[in-house]
């Protein structure tokens, strides 16, 4: 583990002086990762794509500005996937075409692998995704780093700038509140069908 997280801090610090192909490394090792964790949060291929190139265009225009965090850029990758995923609108494919547009090698070309495969069971359930809805950004980044992707609290402060004490009680905030739509979602959905019979709480994704 010490030497994988070594070998990441030296990638980085050679991007730092404009080593491209340690940045396509640092791509390499993390972009099937991104790009889950944006399907995961917006459930659109194409979206995610964008998402993703939109994260490591802000990675390297922001590079001096990046916070390691227990040897790895990861949290902070994804900490802005979640920032872009939440506000994914037109601006993530000005993004895309300004990153297309940059003059590269193919060892540093941020392009999706054609080969990836995104994981159907990655995209949220429609009730937790609503549960997810109600959460304010900082806490929705909270929740991405130590719920879905399995940081410590501790490591996710860091990277927050919150107070180890302070992170915990957000996310024990954030998760009662996910908790209570998550029951009222439930209550809505049974109720219905006692009536009704079974209906969609959600219309299906296009």
């Amino acid at each position: 583990m010490g030497n994988v997280e070594a070998d990441e801090e030296a990638l980085w610090a050679r991007s730092l002086e404009g080593d491209g192909q340690a940045f396509g490394a640092l791509y390499d090792k993390h972009s099937d990762r991104v790009l889950q964790h944006a399907y995961r949060l917006i459930g659109d291929h194409h979206d995610a794509e964008d998402v993703m190139a939109a994260a490591f265009l802000e990675l390297w225009r922001l590079k001096s500005k990046v916070r390691i965090v227990e040897g790895t850029i990861a949290p902070w990758l994804l900490v802005t996937t979640t920032n872009l995923a939440r506000n994914s609108t037109r601006a993530t494919r000005r993004y895309r075409r300004l990153l297309e547009s940059l003059p590269r090698t193919p060892s540093t070309a941020l392009a999706p692998d054609p080969h990836t495969v995104l994981d159907p069971l990655a995209t949220l359930d429609p009730k937790l995704e609503g549960a997810l809805r109600v959460l304010s950004l900082g806490d929705l980044r909270l929740v991405s780093l130590v719920v879905f992707e399995g940081y410590t609290i501790a490591a996710a402060a860091n990277l927050l700038d919150l107070k180890p004490g302070a992170a915990k009680t957000r996310l024990h905030r954030a998760r009662e509140r996910m908790k209570a739509v998550l029951m009222d979602s439930t209550a809505l959905q049974t109720k219905a069908e006692q009536t009704n019979g079974p209906v969609l709480l959600e219309g299906k994704r296009s």
